[in-house]
């Protein structure tokens, strides 16, 4: 796919981070975008302002929809194509996901069921209703956005374990991979990507804990906000000076204002991680790995996968990811 002009792509969680990004770059790009999410007032933020910046002929539309759920995604699916004038769709961009559904063993069920069905069956329902109008296309793609999560599940030891969100991402990449000769045998008019972002400046963690209708920040008690900060996170911030070593959680309260401006433009910012999707995408790839920290991970986990396990193989593998994000977040490049 040399170019994305006159195409029409469908994208979900399109209302904040790299979704509002890649929504923003294909309509800039020519290519008319329907895209959903579950907060409406973002998701029409999203629309309206890719639109107006679009070139003549492109549309894009906004529309609501939970896509764990089968029935609104195919409500989501009639709408667009009654809105775009079309049987058919181009690109289908699986983004909606969430963070969360932590300790299977003691976490809360819900939390840990709705985080798996937001990211896994949203992918997958998705993928059963769209799979047609790509096939229709004639040259469709279909792209799962999963994690590093898909492949490192862990934050290493004393970390919060990320159990939900870290099957739920193998699931996408492993459904993804499978789907290539699946796609190639029966559907040749269709390829399937993977993507694989690593850390992304974006606005997930409250945008997820809204979605799975958890406690803002502010309600959050001492030791579970704390329990919210995973070492590399501590390392970061106790290494720019925005705390120090031994910080309470009353300290964590009162920086969070400050911590979240001096954040703000800061790291590997969504509009980066869409570019290298969208070229990844034109270029045929079909496995893309988004951050210099993804393709560290990717490599280490390869050579050694026992690594994230252990309490040695950890503190290796999050020497220079711990550099590269204080780097990243100060402003400050890498030699």
């Amino acid at each position: 796919m040399e170019s994305f002009a006159g195409k029409l792509a469908v994208l979900t969680g399109g209302g904040s981070g790299i979704g509002r990004e890649l929504v923003r770059q294909l309509a800039a790009q020519g290519c008319s975008v329907a895209t959903c999410d579950l907060n409406p007032d973002t998701i029409a933020v999203t629309a309206a302002t890719a639109w107006a910046a679009a070139p003549p002929g492109v549309q894009v539309t906004s529309h609501v929809c939970d896509v764990s759920d089968e029935a609104q995604v195919q409500r989501f699916r009639d709408e667009l194509l009654e809105q775009h004038a079309s049987d058919h769709v181009d690109l289908v961009f699986s983004n909606a996901g969430v963070f969360g559904g932590a300790s299977f063993v003691n976490g809360s069920r819900q939390e840990w069921e709705r985080t798996f069905a937001i990211n896994w069956w949203g992918t997958y329902l998705c993928a059963r209703a769209f799979l047609p109008l790509l096939i229709a296309s004639g040259d469709g793609v279909l792209v799962n956005i999963s994690s590093v999560a898909g492949f490192w599940a862990t934050a290493g030891p004393g970390a919060p374990p990320i159990t939900a969100y870290s099957t739920s991402n193998f699931v996408i990449k492993g459904f993804s991979e499978a789907l290539i000769e699946d796609l190639r045998s029966n559907a040749p008019q269709v390829r399937v990507v993977v993507v694989m972002p690593g850390v992304v400046n974006t606005d997930i963690a409250e945008n997820s804990r809204r979605a799975l209708g958890l406690p803002g920040w502010e309600q959050l008690s001492d030791a579970e906000l704390l329990e919210q900060i995973p070492e590399i996170g501590r390392a970061v911030l106790i290494g720019m000076g925005l705390l120090t070593e031994d910080f309470s959680a009353d300290d964590l309260r009162q920086a969070i204002p400050r911590l979240k401006s001096e954040f703000q433009g800061k790291g590997f910012l969504p509009a980066q991680a869409a570019t290298i999707i969208l070229d990844g995408v034109r270029s045929g790839a079909w496995r893309i790995l988004v951050g210099e920290d993804a393709k560290m991970l990717d490599e280490q986990v390869r050579a050694n996968p026992e690594a994230p396990f252990n309490h040695d193989g950890y503190a290796e593998m999050f020497g220079p990811l711990i550099a590269q994000a204080q780097a990243e977040a100060s402003g400050t490049p890498q030699p």
